[in-house]
């Protein structure tokens, strides 16, 4: 039963990312680079964090379990925050690189795109953090124990997969809007993404009431997907074309260069 638990509940978190993966990303080794990249990146965050996060409870350790509360608010505000810095600053990298790689192309594109630079180190960024946040629960649902005995919810695990899966896809939704607003200097774009990245975050604190913050991440998702596919050029058309198999440009195989 705990293998069937730890099997089914990392494909449930990574099952649509290793999907991108090897549909769009696995193929081409200069994408495959970028999106480790992002997630190195998204991993230096976290460090910084860390290390901002154990100077905080150090100074203000205390037993105090309002003190320790507002130590945790703090230290997912500050994390989140500097995620979206450091996605800036890949961003800022990225079009360096981007124009390095176009002198020495022996082509007149762009080897590749904003758009795709975008998701790729979104779905960099999801997955790193994906990782991190399910690595220890996955371990935990190997056993021995069993959840819920002592009165907990018993869909923890149920819970944590699908929370994951969620933040991943964020973060490539997230990502998309996010370079598309510093190339046209949409501030209120960027904005409303670090707005929601919070709010989702904020959310996880309603837990164990899972149904709070499941759904309306999972609303947020969808809103944040919709607006990421418009701003990548998608339509109802294409939509329409891709469901019907007959989108020629499927995903980013045949995506012009920006």
């Amino acid at each position: 039963m705990t293998a069937a638990v730890f099997i089914g509940c990392s494909f449930i978190a990574f099952g649509p990312a290793l999907a991108l993966c090897v549909c769009t990303i696995a193929a081409e080794p200069l994408r495959l680079v970028f999106l480790i990249a992002g997630g190195f990146f998204w991993l230096v965050s976290l460090l910084l964090s860390s290390l901002v996060w154990f100077i905080a409870v150090q100074i203000g350790g205390s037993n105090n379990a309002s003190v320790k509360k507002n130590l945790l608010i703090f230290g997912v505000v500050f994390s989140v925050l500097l995620q979206e810095v450091f996605r800036f600053a890949y961003y800022k990298l990225l079009k360096k690189a981007n124009k390095g790689l176009m002198t020495i192309s022996q082509e007149e594109t762009i080897p590749i795109s904003v758009r795709q630079l975008s998701y790729v180190s979104g779905l960099g960024f999801g997955i790193m953090s994906g990782v991190f946040s399910l690595v220890n629960i996955l371990t935990d649902s190997l056993g021995p124990g069993t959840v819920g005995i002592y009165g907990d919810s018993p869909q923890y695990f149920l819970s944590s997969a699908f929370m994951t899966l969620a933040i991943v896809l964020l973060h490539v939704f997230w990502g998309i809007v996010f370079f598309d607003a510093c190339e046209k200097k949409k501030w209120w774009a960027l904005a409303l993404v670090i707005l929601s990245h919070l709010l989702v975050s904020g959310l996880t604190f309603l837990n164990p009431q899972y149904e709070g913050s499941l759904v309306p991440s999972y609303i947020i998702m969808m809103l944040m997907g919709t607006w990421a596919f418009f701003t990548a050029g998608g339509s109802l058309r294409n939509l329409k074309l891709c469901l019907m198999c007959r989108d020629k440009d499927f995903l980013l195989a045949n995506q012009r260069s920006r």
